[in-house]
Protein backbone atom coordinates (compact mmCIF):
# COMPACT_ATOMS: atom_id res chain seq x y z
CA UNK A 1 0.00 0.00 0.00
CA UNK A 2 1.45 3.35 -0.90
CA UNK A 3 2.15 6.28 1.83
CA UNK A 4 2.89 9.85 1.77
CA UNK A 5 5.33 10.78 4.61
CA UNK A 6 3.83 14.49 5.29
CA UNK A 7 5.65 16.58 7.86
CA UNK A 8 6.79 13.26 9.82
CA UNK A 9 3.97 11.00 9.51
CA UNK A 10 3.59 8.45 7.02
CA UNK A 11 -0.41 7.58 5.48
CA UNK A 12 -1.53 5.55 3.03
CA UNK A 13 -2.79 6.93 -0.02
CA UNK A 14 -4.13 3.65 -1.38
CA UNK A 15 -6.18 4.42 -4.88
CA UNK A 16 -4.94 8.02 -4.45
CA UNK A 17 -1.61 7.53 -6.84
CA UNK A 18 -3.14 9.63 -9.46
CA UNK A 19 -4.88 12.31 -7.43
CA UNK A 20 -3.06 15.73 -7.33
CA UNK A 21 -0.90 16.02 -4.25
CA UNK A 22 -3.07 19.27 -3.46
CA UNK A 23 -6.26 17.69 -2.95
CA UNK A 24 -4.95 14.58 -0.86
CA UNK A 25 -3.35 16.84 1.40
CA UNK A 26 -6.39 19.16 1.62
CA UNK A 27 -9.25 16.79 1.43
CA UNK A 28 -7.93 13.73 2.97
CA UNK A 29 -5.21 14.39 5.28
CA UNK A 30 -7.42 18.21 5.98
CA UNK A 31 -3.88 20.29 5.70
CA UNK A 32 -5.27 23.75 4.75
CA UNK A 33 -1.86 24.97 4.12
CA UNK A 34 -1.53 24.56 0.58
CA UNK A 35 -3.96 26.22 -1.33
CA UNK A 36 -5.81 25.94 -4.83
CA UNK A 37 -4.88 28.94 -6.72
CA UNK A 38 -5.01 28.62 -10.64
CA UNK A 39 -4.35 25.12 -10.86
CA UNK A 40 -1.44 25.69 -13.70
CA UNK A 41 1.63 25.98 -11.24
CA UNK A 42 1.70 29.55 -12.23
CA UNK A 43 0.97 31.00 -9.25
CA UNK A 44 2.81 29.14 -6.34
CA UNK A 45 -0.22 29.21 -3.54
CA UNK A 46 0.03 25.23 -3.62
CA UNK A 47 3.59 25.02 -2.80
CA UNK A 48 5.04 22.12 -0.80
CA UNK A 49 8.16 20.69 -0.23
CA UNK A 50 9.40 17.23 -1.40
CA UNK A 51 12.98 16.60 0.08
CA UNK A 52 13.46 20.11 0.70
CA UNK A 53 12.36 21.25 -3.19
CA UNK A 54 9.69 23.44 -3.92
CA UNK A 55 6.82 21.61 -5.51
CA UNK A 56 3.75 22.70 -7.33
CA UNK A 57 0.88 20.12 -5.84
CA UNK A 58 -1.40 21.29 -8.17
CA UNK A 59 0.15 19.48 -11.33
CA UNK A 60 2.34 16.45 -8.75
CA UNK A 61 0.30 13.47 -8.63
CA UNK A 62 0.09 12.52 -5.47
CA UNK A 63 1.70 8.59 -6.53
CA UNK A 64 5.01 10.23 -7.89
CA UNK A 65 6.17 11.29 -4.03
CA UNK A 66 5.43 8.34 -2.59
CA UNK A 67 7.91 7.26 0.23
CA UNK A 68 9.58 10.98 -0.49
CA UNK A 69 9.60 13.75 2.90
CA UNK A 70 6.83 16.30 2.18
CA UNK A 71 6.64 19.24 4.14
CA UNK A 72 3.65 21.50 4.67
CA UNK A 73 3.43 24.77 6.31
CA UNK A 74 1.60 22.77 9.17
CA UNK A 75 5.18 21.16 9.54
CA UNK A 76 7.21 24.30 10.00
CA UNK A 77 4.64 25.52 13.18
CA UNK A 78 1.15 25.89 14.56
CA UNK A 79 -0.55 28.52 16.29
CA UNK A 80 0.38 27.85 19.41
CA UNK A 81 4.24 27.53 18.82
CA UNK A 82 4.77 29.44 15.09
CA UNK A 83 7.68 28.18 13.49
CA UNK A 84 11.50 31.22 13.04
CA UNK A 85 9.38 31.69 9.28
CA UNK A 86 5.96 32.35 10.52
CA UNK A 87 6.82 34.09 13.69
CA UNK A 88 9.11 36.63 10.96
CA UNK A 89 5.81 36.70 8.55
CA UNK A 90 3.74 37.92 11.56
CA UNK A 91 5.95 40.57 12.91
CA UNK A 92 6.66 42.20 9.82
CA UNK A 93 2.92 41.53 8.99
CA UNK A 94 3.97 40.36 5.56
CA UNK A 95 0.84 39.15 4.73
CA UNK A 96 -2.73 40.68 3.97
CA UNK A 97 -5.23 38.40 2.69
CA UNK A 98 -3.03 35.22 3.78
CA UNK A 99 -3.80 33.46 0.37
CA UNK A 100 -0.44 32.91 -1.12
CA UNK A 101 1.86 33.10 2.09
CA UNK A 102 1.70 29.53 2.36
CA UNK A 103 3.57 29.24 -0.98
CA UNK A 104 5.73 32.02 -0.46
CA UNK A 105 7.22 30.67 3.17
CA UNK A 106 7.32 27.28 1.62
CA UNK A 107 9.86 28.57 -0.96
CA UNK A 108 11.72 30.66 1.60
CA UNK A 109 12.23 28.11 3.79
CA UNK A 110 13.53 26.02 0.74
CA UNK A 111 15.79 29.43 0.23
CA UNK A 112 17.06 29.38 3.72
CA UNK A 113 18.05 25.88 4.23
CA UNK A 114 20.16 26.01 0.96
CA UNK A 115 21.58 29.76 1.68
CA UNK A 116 20.70 30.77 5.50
CA UNK A 117 22.18 34.34 4.87
CA UNK A 118 20.57 35.39 1.71
CA UNK A 119 21.14 38.90 0.23
CA UNK A 120 17.89 40.69 -0.67
CA UNK A 121 18.26 40.07 -4.40
CA UNK A 122 18.24 36.10 -3.23
CA UNK A 123 15.35 36.77 -1.69
CA UNK A 124 13.18 38.36 -4.19
CA UNK A 125 14.88 35.93 -7.09
CA UNK A 126 13.92 32.88 -5.09
CA UNK A 127 10.54 34.41 -4.28
CA UNK A 128 9.89 35.49 -7.78
CA UNK A 129 7.64 32.60 -8.90
CA UNK A 130 4.86 33.60 -6.09
CA UNK A 131 1.72 35.70 -7.21
CA UNK A 132 0.55 38.02 -4.51
CA UNK A 133 -1.93 40.21 -5.69
CA UNK A 134 -2.08 42.51 -1.73
CA UNK A 135 1.34 44.06 -2.81
CA UNK A 136 2.69 42.54 0.41
CA UNK A 137 6.17 41.38 -1.53
CA UNK A 138 8.44 44.27 0.37
CA UNK A 139 7.21 42.78 3.54
CA UNK A 140 7.56 39.48 2.51
CA UNK A 141 10.85 39.89 1.86
CA UNK A 142 11.86 42.24 5.41
CA UNK A 143 10.18 38.54 6.67
CA UNK A 144 12.46 36.44 5.18
CA UNK A 145 15.73 38.48 5.89
CA UNK A 146 14.55 39.15 9.65
CA UNK A 147 14.34 35.42 9.85
CA UNK A 148 17.34 34.80 7.97
CA UNK A 149 19.02 37.14 10.83
CA UNK A 150 17.43 35.12 13.50
CA UNK A 151 19.30 31.90 12.98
Amino acid sequence: MPALKVNGHSHDIDGLEDAPLLFVLRNDLKLNGPKFGCGLAQCGACTVLVDGEPVRSCVTAAGVVVNQEITTLEGLGSIDKPGKLQQAFIAEQAMQCGYCVNGVIMRAKALLDQNPHPSEGEVRLALDGNLCRCGAHNRMVRAVLRAAAEA
